[in-house]
């Protein structure tokens, strides 16, 4: 298990990263599932002092990614509070396993086509492109941002574990039964929520 331990806009001791690769390397738990970890240290001098250091840990293997993120006034502190709650979600997520036993995935979906681009007739036009659905002319206004990414359909339990396990408040999925883009966020009130798209087909 490889442990990377890399600073933005901060210097990273010799010392602390031995320090950070003792205790992760020092958890049993992690040795079975984890093939890389990712210890990003970073400084904001314009947020509160107790708030001015975060430190992200990123877990990397052959499950899904798992990623937790605390801040403190110092990188050591933050660091132990970051540990603290990824074994937290991998405990949460643990429990959760041992009560929806013997879940199965479906195949994965196939990925979608990239944005489309409409080229120029003429060499002193614009570029037109399709991003998102909307043409875009040149080089903005508009500025769009757009990801995809490969699906596999998840039961609602386990949306539930993904979502502890990469940190998040909300985690984007395809149902495994309806095959519905799907959506499970927390509540205040409640402990979960979850939002399912009825697609509609044009006749």
């Amino acid at each position: 298990m490889d442990v990377i331990v890399t600073g933005r806009r901060c210097t990273i001791s010799d010392d602390f990263r031995e320090k950070v690769s003792e205790r992760i390397t020092g958890i049993e738990r992690f040795r079975d599932r984890v093939q890389r970890v990712e210890v990003q240290v970073s400084t904001n001098q314009h947020k509160q002092p107790d708030q001015s250091t975060q430190v992200e840990i990123t877990l990397i293997g052959k499950g899904p990614v798992v990623r937790s993120v605390a801040s403190a006034d110092d990188k050591s502190i933050a660091f132990e509070h970051a540990l603290d709650k990824m074994k937290s979600q991998l405990r949460r997520a643990a429990d959760r396993r041992k009560v929806h036993r013997g879940l199965r995935v479906s195949d994965t979906l196939e990925v979608p086509p990239t944005p489309e681009t409409t080229p120029a007739t003429d060499g002193d036009s614009p570029q037109v492109r399709k991003i998102a659905g909307l043409e875009v002319t040149g080089d903005g206004p508009l500025v769009v941002r757009e990801k995809i990414f490969p699906a596999t359909p998840l039961t609602l339990a386990q949306a539930l574990d993904e979502m502890e396990l990469v940190g998040h408040d909300f985690f984007l999925y395809v149902d495994a039964e309806t095959h519905a883009p799907s959506v499970v966020y927390r509540r205040k009130a409640y402990d979960y929520g979850v939002i399912h798209l009825d697609v509609a087909t044009k006749e």
